[in-house]
């Protein structure tokens, strides 16, 4: 079994525990070279997976400075993990990505957050319980400076929105959202299930369809097509009903796409250079 192991509480706290439950585990660190001292990362990984007992194995990828350096670096980390890594998001980073998704102005499947999976099976503990679980075994805990950094928009959902919400509210949020989100999670499930039969190129059917299924046709064709991390947001996904509606012949629909229709179908047109 692989486990995507930074250094991080979450990471260790999953090493650990996959280990306490007989698997055989291979710790796989990435360094994404993004900070001076990031390599010795590595060596506390190595460390906690000898005295564990469990395989170490390290990667380095590279991530060019400059816009959604998070996302590419999360993208380039994916690339070199195995499809099978475990990996150690908790509920804490779910609130996280669904105040983010709603930032966004994602739909239903943003909203949902990460689906529960093997892959996370941390997602049903706090941060705190990893922190806590590093600090009973002993564990040595990688501090990362780039998670306090405010040019990171998690960061200050992380330190600044979700403490802020908590107060207006006078609760402990994360719990909230995360049930929150397994509810958008059925009516996403229910909606795709009903839209499964629609076309999303068939113009005449989409304008004939009920807007909610014909939105979540639209959604999963552009996201599967163009092979975004996120699902396009509702304002995309209305300029492509607004053609399908023949109010226009054609529409940008940002990254340099473009939808366009010919004899009622519509077609995804790649921007130059896009590899298919």
């Amino acid at each position: 079994m692989n486990c995507a192991v930074s250094g991080g509480a979450d990471s260790l706290a999953l090493l650990f525990l996959a280990v306490g439950v007989g698997l055989e585990v291979t710790a796989i660190h990435v360094d994404h070279g993004l900070r001076p001292g990031s390599a010795t990362d590595a060596e506390v990984v190595a460390a906690a997976a000898e005295r564990l007992g469990a395989k170490f194995r390290s990667e380095t990828v590279a991530v060019d400075p400059g816009p959604n350096l998070e996302a590419r670096a999360r993208a380039a980390r994916y690339r070199v993990l195995p499809d099978d890594a475990l990996l150690g998001h908790t509920a804490d980073d779910q609130a996280e990505t669904i105040l983010l998704a709603l930032l966004r102005g994602s739909a239903w499947d943003g909203l949902g957050g990460m689906r529960p999976s093997r892959r996370r099976p941390l997602l049903g503990l706090r941060r705190a319980e990893t922190e806590a679980l590093c600090a009973a075994a002993g564990l040595d805990i990688v501090v990362d400076p780039s998670n306090a950094d405010p040019v990171h928009r998690r960061n200050r959902v992380r330190r600044e929105v979700l403490p802020l919400l908590e107060d207006v509210a006078g609760r402990d949020l994360v719990p909230v959202l995360v049930r929150q989100a397994a509810l958008l999670r059925d009516g996403a499930d229910v909606i795709a299930s009903l839209a499964d039969g629609l076309d999303p190129t068939d113009a005449a059917a989409l304008a004939a369809a009920p807007t909610i299924l014909a939105r979540s046709a639209v959604r999963r064709w552009m996201w599967a097509t163009r092979g975004d991390e996120h699902p396009p947001d509702l304002a995309t996904v209305d300029r492509v009903l607004a053609v399908a509606q023949l109010a226009s012949r054609g529409a940008d629909v940002g990254g340099g796409w473009r939808v366009e229709r010919t004899a009622r179908r519509l077609r995804l047109v790649a921007p130059p250079g896009h590899d298919a």
